[in-house]
């Protein structure tokens, strides 16, 4: 049975991923590195790296991850969704600033 991660998925990520997976082999082949040689690196089968050289959804995170690692990038994936560059978040928190900041009143003493 096909997932239907892939059926849904809206084009513009379909072409996102296409593009990350023909990223991956352009490192590689930069590397001089063969399908067989990151699919042992990364520890699985020379299939499901072919999987990801063709931006397949239906791959592991995980696999993409160590994908990254294997290649150098083990510092990519966690910068993806970093609240610093997400402008649209950062547009959000700004709307949410009060009109007004007013100081508390303290009680007086008695």
């Amino acid at each position: 049975m096909r997932s239907t991660v892939v059926d849904t998925l809206p084009p513009k990520v379909k072409r996102a991923l296409a593009k990350l997976g023909a990223d991956i082999a352009l490192a590689r082949k930069k590397r001089s590195l063969t399908t067989l040689m990151m699919a042992e690196r990364i520890g699985i089968a020379k299939s499901t790296y072919l999987k990801i050289e063709k931006g397949d959804p239906t791959v592991s995170m995980g696999a993409y991850a160590m994908t990254f690692f294997a290649l150098g990038f083990d510092e990519a994936l966690g910068e993806i969704v970093d609240p610093r560059r997400d402008d649209q978040g950062l547009l959000l928190d700004a709307e949410r600033l009060p009109k007004r900041v007013r100081t508390r009143k303290t009680p007086r003493p008695l």
